[in-house]
């Protein structure tokens, strides 16, 4: 079956003025799916037949029928991911694999320098063609995303363990001059069935700086309900690790709460309320919850925590003992009121 070569398309602009003219939209919220900006983002590669890494034969077949180096069988694209399931031919491993044009240095570059950390996703293999790179993984078991939206909201001694596994993720990422931009819930996988371990999944839309020193950016990216209030100004260049940061707070938000700190149907009213910084935190939580919380989604990037300082925060030194709760068969998306933990 022939099928054309793909391209990575540039993104489409709304207007040449639009502060948000780069943000892509990814991860559908907890109550209401993302609709859009009127951006178009750059549609993911698919995966070719590849033979010897450096030869990326023209003819392609059928996405269920891709076999990649005759050694991976690549089949359908994961739910709310950009990776696909595959299968070692020779020995029925399942893994997952990431399909991207071979331009792609920085995705690499920056998984090279994680490579051997607990909490980002290892690379099992790395497949070069002449148009494609295809990154192989190990398989996960669910996303936090999902978790969160089925548990409606996590009580503070999971939460805790689980944002302290990302806070040490995102405190190594810093270290390592990378800035991951695109910081959300589904970004996060489990690494072991208990859903006890989580891992990055992939670096995509990570960013690493010429110069460690200076994190400073200008494009944008995220899903809206993650991105920090200096994104939204037109034109505005800003702190990478001060974004990454807003972005957890977010995160620890939605895990305690259930629902995003900013939520609205309309991303005008929406990007209104993250440019205002105004949320309200229910009074279930603990104060030291509340005050690490309050320390991450500071409107002024430079009052926010650093990676680090977040590591020493009174909330996470705090240790105790977590049971898991007894299964749940309950889906409904819709988040109730906060209850007392």
């Amino acid at each position: 079956m022939e099928v054309e070569q793909p391209a990575v398309l540039p993104l489409q602009r709304i207007k040449e003025d639009d502060p948000l003219q780069d943000l892509q939209v990814e991860e559908p919220p907890l109550k209401k799916a993302c609709t859009g900006l009127g951006v178009h983002a750059a549609p993911q590669p698919s995966p070719a037949p590849l033979g010897p890494p450096g030869d990326c034969p023209h003819t392609r077949r059928p996405l269920a029928a891709s076999l990649v180096a005759d050694r991976y069988l690549i089949l359908e694209q994961l739910e709310g991911s950009s990776l696909y399931s595959c299968v070692n031919v020779h020995t029925q491993e399942d893994l997952v694999c990431k399909v991207v044009s071979k331009d792609a240095t920085s995705l690499l570059t920056a998984h090279y320098r994680l490579d051997q950390h607990p909490h980002v996703n290892s690379l099992h293999e790395v497949l070069l063609g002449d148009q494609l790179v295809y990154l192989v993984f190990p398989p996960s078991h669910g996303d936090l995303h999902s978790h969160v939206r089925q548990r409606r909201r996590l009580r503070e001694a999971e939460a805790r363990r689980l944002f302290r596994q990302m806070a040490e993720t995102v405190l190594a990422c810093h270290d390592q001059g990378i800035v991951l931009r695109d910081l959300k819930l589904r970004k996060f996988v489990f690494a072991d069935p208990q859903r006890s371990e989580l891992k990055l999944e992939t670096l995509e839309d990570a960013v690493v700086l010429e110069d460690p020193e200076d994190d400073v950016l200008q494009d944008k990216r995220g899903c809206p309900a993650y991105v920090s209030p200096e994104i939204l100004r037109s034109h505005a260049r800003y702190s990478g690790r001060a974004a990454d940061i807003w972005s957890l707070g977010v995160i620890l938000y939605t895990m305690l709460v259930g629902r995003y700190p900013f939520n609205d149907s309309e991303h005008v009213s929406l990007f209104a309320k993250i440019s205002r910084g105004h949320f309200v935190v229910p009074e279930c939580l603990s104060s030291r919850a509340k005050c690490l919380i309050r320390s991450l989604l500071r409107r002024e990037p430079s009052e926010r925590l650093s990676a680090a300082d977040v590591l020493l925060h009174p909330w996470l030194s705090r240790e105790e003992r977590y049971s898991p709760p007894p299964p749940s068969h309950h889906q409904d998306q819709l988040v109730p009121d906060c209850v007392p933990v």
